[in-house]
């Protein structure tokens, strides 16, 4: 599967703004140390930009990103990867939230009429409507982050697909669920999944990492609001500890590895270090 025709979550303006909230520099002293117009710079953020390669790099330069892919983003050709090779079947269930999309993701073994679910979308009802009708059961359900457009919809998946378990990262309190802390794993048949935990975009959140114990094919890392094919999720706990985790789940995971998003298209690690602008 390509995933080409899906649009990133986040263009080049959303990805200037979360780097001069992360840097706490305003938009003008922007401007002055990238000797950058100070208005262009105010154009892009506002989805209007027409900077120029070489004004990116110097953007890119003060505000600590990769040049690469800044760039590219400016450019409107963010490299996206082929993903293949999984050794289970994912299922990615795209909702509409607000003016957005919210992503929930399926994962079952071959031919498998069960599965997890991680994420479960703001409604059940939108979630019924993006489900696969050879999933009958969920065995676990395994919550990134509490957000109304990841969690609006536990009780009732819950109740209809007769999940046994449902998880949320430590120090979350959500109804029906029990905590998940770092390094927990957690078995169901072939498939293991391994809990980080990813402090940053809000103060509990978990990154699920799922293999399939008898296969040397890629991992699947559902990252929630950690990390997005061309950027990152907001720094609304603390930005600095956002890029600090990620820079460690980069480190723990090989660059094969599909990374399934809470927005936006899938995408690998590989691709992310190499062309991610928060990654340097």
């Amino acid at each position: 599967m390509v995933t080409a025709a899906l649009p990133l979550e986040d263009e080049l303006g959303d990805v200037l703004e979360k780097a001069l909230r992360g840097a706490g520099l305003t938009a003008r002293l922007l401007a002055e140390r990238a000797g950058v117009d100070a208005a262009r710079i105010r154009d892009a953020i506002d989805y209007r930009s027409d900077l120029t390669c070489d004004e990116l790099r110097r953007v890119a330069a003060v505000l600590k990103l990769n040049e690469v892919g800044l760039c590219a983003l400016g450019a409107g050709c963010y490299p996206r990867p082929a993903i293949a090779g999984l050794p289970f079947v994912l299922h990615a269930l795209r909702m509409s939230h607000g003016i957005g999309v919210a992503n929930a993701y399926l994962v079952a073994e071959a031919g498998a009429t069960h599965g997890l679910l991680f994420d479960v979308g703001a409604d059940f009802s939108v979630l019924r409507r993006a489900w696969p009708p050879v999933i009958e059961k969920i065995s676990a359900i395994f919550l990134t982050h509490v957000e109304t457009e990841h969690t609006g919809g536990l009780c009732d998946a819950v109740a209809a697909f007769n999940a046994s378990q449902a998880f949320v990262p430590e120090g979350a309190a959500v109804p029906c669920t029990e905590p998940l802390s770092e390094g927990a794993k957690r078995a169901f048949g072939g498939l293991e999944v391994t809990a980080f935990s990813t402090p940053g975009h809000c103060e509990a959140h978990n990154c699920y990492l799922v293999r399939a114990s008898a296969s040397s094919g890629p991992a699947l890392l559902v990252s929630g609001d950690l990390l997005f094919a061309g950027s990152v999720g907001g720094g609304y706990f603390c930005h600095r500890r956002l890029l600090a985790q990620l820079a460690r789940l980069l480190e723990a995971v090989p660059p094969d590895t599909v990374v399934a998003p809470g927005h936006g298209p899938l995408t690998t690690i590989g691709n992310e270090r190499q062309f991610n602008p928060f990654i340097v």
